[in-house]
Order: C-alpha cells, then sequence, then structure tokens
C-alpha cells in the first residue's frame, strides 16, 4: 500500500495446516498520522485471537481520535491501559480466569517523530539505510531471564488487572524501515535475514519463513514493513517558530514585502509590494496560536501553494528567512469568474474553455492522489495573456488527498449530493462541483439553488435544462453539463478524461436524458413515427368499415 511518503506491507501465516491463526495486525495511514498494531493472540489462552483483534481494533481507533491536547505518550499509555482492562475484566467475568490475552507491537509516525510501545514478545525493529547490516531491536521482551524459559512471558494484554507498556521515541530519517512481528518470525530467521527480507516487503518475510520449514510452521507467524520514502516537509514548517499577529495595517512592512490592501475581508490576505513588485501574501489565522488543527490546516495550503508548479495557479513560495507565518503568491489581475458572471453570463466558447481547465487542472491534481475540494467561481479569476482570456484557480485551502475527506469540507452549493451523505471526495464529486460551475457561469443560476450550511438539500427534482436559460447553449454542451450534474453516480462522469473527450468530440456527445424526462421528450422521432404508423392504420381501418 502507497499513501504520500509512506510504503506499508502486511502479511499472515497459521501455524501448521491451520487456515486462521491468532495473529492480528492493521495499518492506517491518515493525512498527518500513521499508526500500525501487530497482536500476537497467546496460545494457551482459548480466546487469544478474539483478544488480539478487538486490541488491534481499538487502539488504531482510539489514536485516530485522540485528544489533540494530550501527548502521544500520553495517548498511547492511556489506550494500552484502556483495552488492557477491559480484556482483563471480560475474561474474570465470562471465564473465572484470563482467557483474552495477547502481546502488542505498537507504532505510530507523525511527521519525523517515530512512537512505539510494546507488551510481551512481539518485536519492532528499525533499519537504517546509512548503517550498514543495522538492525535494531527497539522493543523490549517481556519474558523470564531463566534459561530455557525464554518462550514464558513476564507480561501480556490481559494477563493482569495493570499493565505497563515499554514505551520509546526515535526521530526518522527517509529510507528508515521499520518491522512489527510476533515472535513465530524472529525465532525463525535471523537478524541478517530480516534485514535483507525487510527490502522485499512483509511477505516475503513471512514466506521465506515458512518455506524453511516445508511450510509447516511451528507457530502464527505475521509481519508488518513500513519504509518511510520521504519525511513529511510540513512537520518542520509547522514546527519553526514564527510571529502571528492579531492584525496588519496599510504601509506595513514584513520582510521586505510592503502590505498595500487587504484583498478580503478578514484583512488576511493583503496585496502586497517588494522591489517595485507586486504579490499576494498570505498571513495565518491568529486563532493557530491556539488551534492546532486550524495551524495544521494552514501549513497544509502554504506547502500545497508551493508545491503545485503548474500554470493552472498562481506561482506560490515560502521565504526562507520569513519572521512571520505566511506565504506569498504571484499577483494575478483580473476578476473573479463570479464577479464577472453577476454582471453577465460567460460566453459559450469561454465556457468551453473553462470547463476544459477544469478537467486539466483536476487531472494534474489527480496525478498526486489530490482534488480541489472547494472548485467555484469565487476561486477562478478570469486574467488576460498576450490578448487571450485564460482561468486561474487561485484557492489552495481546500486541496486534499482523493477519498480521505468524508465531511461536508467545501461551499455547500457545489457539493455533489454524496458528499452530504458522508462519502469520500473524489473525481466524480469533483465533476460534479465542475457541472455546478458551468451551469452558473452559463445560465447566472444554480442548478439545485444556493444551499446553505449544515443545510440537508433535496434533489429529487429537475434541473431546468440551461439553454432554457441561456438559448447559446448548444444541445451536445448541454448534455455534458446535465450528465456531471447526474446526482445518481451510476450516470454521472466516472473520470476526468472520459468528460474531456467529449467536450472536445461534440459529435460523439449522446443526448442526455434524467429521469424525470417523458417518454415522449427521450423519443420524439419515435413517437411521430409511430404517430404516423397509427394514423394509417386507422384511416385503412375507416376506409374498410365504411
Amino acid at each position: 500500500m502507497a499513501y504520500q511518503n509512506i510504503e506499508t506491507s502486511g502479511f499472515m501465516l497459521a501455524k501448521g495446516k491451520h487456515l486462521k491463526g491468532d495473529d492480528f495486525f492493521e495499518v492506517k495511514v491518515m493525512e498527518n498520522l500513521t499508526v500500525a498494531v501487530l497482536c500476537d493472540g497467546v496460545g494457551s489462552a482459548l480466546q487469544g485471537a478474539q483478544a488480539a483483534s478487538h486490541t488491534v481494533v481499538f487502539l488504531i481507533n482510539a489514536l485516530k481520535n485522540r485528544p489533540k491536547s494530550w501527548t502521544m505518550e500520553k495517548s498511547i499509555k492511556h489506550f494500552i491501559e484502556t483495552i488492557n482492562r477491559v480484556l482483563y475484566l471480560e475474561s474474570i467475568t465470562q471465564y473465572g480466569r484470563q482467557e483474552l490475552v495477547t502481546t502488542l507491537a505498537l507504532v505510530v509516525i507523525e511527521g519525523d517523530r517515530l512512537y512505539g510501545a510494546n507488551v510481551g514478545d512481539s518485536r519492532i525493529y528499525l533499519r537504517r539505510s546509512d548503517e550498514e547490516d543495522a538492525l535494531t531491536q527497539l522493543s523490549h521482551d517481556h519474558v523470564m531471564q531463566e534459561e530455557g524459559m525464554s518462550n514464558v512471558l513476564t507480561m501480556a494484554i490481559g494477563l493482569e488487572e495493570h499493565v505497563s507498556p515499554y514505551y520509546f521515541e526515535n526521530n526518522l530519517l527517509a529510507q528508515d524501515q521499520i518491522l512489527l512481528c510476533s515472535d513465530g518470525l524472529y525465532t525463525v530467521l535471523s537478524q541478517k535475514e530480516l534485514l535483507d527480507g525487510m527490502m522485499m516487503g512483509a511477505s516475503f518475510l513471512v514466506k521465506q519463513a515458512s518455506n524453511l520449514h516445508q511450510d509447516n510452521l511451528p507457530d502464527d507467524t505475521s509481519a508488518v514493513v513500513i519504509e518511510i520514502k520521504e519525511v513529511d516537509p510540513r512537520l518542520k514548517l509547522k514546527q519553526s517558530n514564527l510571529l502571528v499577529k492579531p492584525q496588519y495595517v496599510a504601509q506595513e512592512t514584513i520582510d521586505g514585502y510592503t502590505l498595500l490592501k487587504p484583498l478580503i475581508q478578514n484583512e488576511r490576505t493583503w496585496l502586497c509590494e517588494k522591489n517595485g513588485l507586486q504579490y499576494v501574501i498570505k498571513f495565518a489565522p491568529y486563532e493557530t496560536l491556539e488551534d492546532e488543527a486550524l495551524l495544521d490546516l494552514f501549513v497544509k495550503e502554504a506547502w500545497m501553494a508551493k508545491r503545485l508548479k503548474a500554470g493552472f495557479f498562481p506561482k506560490a513560495a515560502i521565504p526562507k528567512n520569513r519572521t512571520q507565518r505566511y506565504y506569498v503568491m504571484s499577483y494575478i489581475e483580473g476578476v473573479t469568474l463570479k464577479a464577472h458572471t453577476i454582471k453577465k453570463p460567460l460566453s459559450v466558447e469561454l465556457g468551453i474553455e473553462l470547463g476544459m481547465f477544469l478537467l486539466k487542472m483536476s487531472q494534474f491534481l489527480i496525478k498526486y492522489d489530490l482534488v480541489h475540494g472547494d472548485i467555484k467561481p469565487e476561486n477562478i479569476m478570469l486574467t488576460q495573456c498576450r490578448g487571450k482570456t485564460v482561468f486561474k484557480m487561485v484557492d489552495f485551502g481546500s486541496i486534499t488527498e482523493a477519498y480521505t475527506n468524508i465531511s461536508r469540507a467545501g461551499t455547500p452549493t457545489y457539493l455533489a449530493p454524496e458528499r452530504f451523505r458522508q462519502e469520500p471526495i473524489n473525481e466524480q464529486t469533483e465533476i460534479y462541483a465542475i457541472g455546478v460551475t458551468l451551469y452558473e457561469a452559463l445560465t447566472q443560476k444554480y442548478p439545485f439553488g444556493e444551499i446553505e450550511p449544515f443545510q440537508n438539500p433535496s434533489f429529487d427534482r429537475k434541473i431546468k435544462a440551461p439553454s432554457k436559460l441561456n438559448p447559446n447553449i448548444p444541445t451536445w454542451l448541454e448534455s455534458i453539463m446535465l450528465r456531471a450534474l447526474e446526482t445518481d453516480t451510476d450516470k454521472r462522469y466516472r473520470n476526468y478524461s472520459v468528460m474531456q473527450y467529449e467536450l472536445t468530440h461534440p459529435s460523439n456527445v449522446k443526448p442526455y436524458f434524467d429521469k424525470h424526462t417523458s417518454f415522449i421528450e427521450r423519443n420524439p422521432l419515435l413517437v411521430c413515427r409511430i404517430g404516423f404508423v397509427a394514423m394509417l392504420v386507422l384511416n385503412f381501418v375507416q376506409m374498410v368499415l365504411f
């Protein structure tokens, strides 16, 4: 599985000829956090497998939703203690003895920091690429130290009412690899075999162990391998000690940029000047000093602005020697699409160009597994380039990873119906936003009216045909717009490329009819033919009878 700057793999085989084992693992890669948990259900306990699965699921969900005010150490230790006590008390209540017992290996990656903990004898290793043959065990085995007793656990999840996990923290470097594994793996493979096998992934390691026992493993064997492809640079941006002021005033100079006038009402985005050139400078909201989530959003926005170097967007930079939290963009002269269409609708020719611009921009973003998230006329500028009107997308704040955002983030009027049902943002939801933007730009109306925040709108009505509002819209373009606005995702375009193809091949566009369209409207020629034939038959019958 690949996601952003981290690659993961996991694999498990049951012992002997068993079809299911007592091991359980899961890796959850989220936007700012990666959590991996591996548990080995204690074989001597009747419910070891159940304990392993419950522990993994609980810890993944708990860390995903941990209180922002808690440190990672507090979160990890608290949640381990919680699931330990739950399993212990459930065992005593149901069985009168400890039956829900499992080992635990857990790691959390946040930026360039590794947090980990273990209970029992499941292990965590770190392989550092700049140190030859270096495989370091980060975990601690909770086992008897006496000779011949190394397989006897002194601590496990669910074994006692309270538990004291072994906890550690480390810095991460690019190309580091982390291995979580059960004792079924490291008791079979040597450290050299573990080190070499990590490069091939978890499946290779487990199958290598199985091959050494002629596919008849003496114990359940599982492994998770995590590779740090690149340390997340956004963490360094976030940790920078930068000033955030409550307000800014005209003619104030910051790092050589002289503020000229605010461009939006909140006065955090300004037109500025430096060395005779004009720029746009965007400051972090003052609330970021107290609100970590808001700070994360601004850091992400600034990073996206800097990262996305393409003609669809203004050029952006994060000055190296800045003293305050902001980023800078090139200034684009022009008007927003919203301001333009309030006065008059976009011409059909420019409407087609707008559609192509939005689709090409979206295709550029999806190459990075990104979506814009807030496509709308307010975020699109019309400007002149060599005497020709062109478009620019000027907002970076909503750009996010595809399939990750299940909130109503964005502007309600442009959200696809499924976004109101908490479904994730993807190509189809972006195509819907493009459809709304085209409809508004060409007709000065919204397809389903303006939708207010927190409103649960109804989409069960027919959209007024765009050509009824703007007779210049050709039938083929109307069909494309309505298909992009289809509330049934099975009928809406699935990919940007298909919609783009139809925009450039009008003769191949099939007429669009929604579920409210009558049979006569769908098949006017067929109805005429049936009517003609019916009249002929009726006339013939009359002639015969009379």
